[in-house]
């Protein structure tokens, strides 16, 4: 099973976010696990995931969040992506980065 964290500001637009990237990873028949939290909590399993997203609000906090992340890899959703909140996009993305 993949994990796919997402880390945004307060964790209120993202929810609508994973929920969309929930239902891409069912119609691609993927066992994905995905997961929205605020910087301040992603700490506790950024270390953990397959890859970790930052929202497009948060990416001057790149730095500090691949510090908590070790190995794993560390991107920027698309401005655009986000802002549609393209859920299938920024999954697919996601799971480039992964492999």
């Amino acid at each position: 099973m993949k994990k796919i964290l997402l880390v945004c500001a307060a964790g209120m637009s993202t929810s609508l976010l994973v929920n969309r990237m929930k239902q891409h990873a069912e119609q691609l028949e993927e066992e994905i696990e995905i997961t929205a939290l605020p910087v301040a909590e992603a700490g506790t399993i950024a270390a953990e995931a397959d890859i970790v997203l930052l929202g497009p609000q948060v990416r001057y906090q790149k730095s500090q969040v691949e510090s908590m992340a070790g190995d794993v890899p560390v991107a920027v959703i698309d401005m655009r992506d986000y802002g549609t909140m393209n859920g299938e996009a920024v999954l697919e993305k996601a799971l480039q980065l992964i492999k």
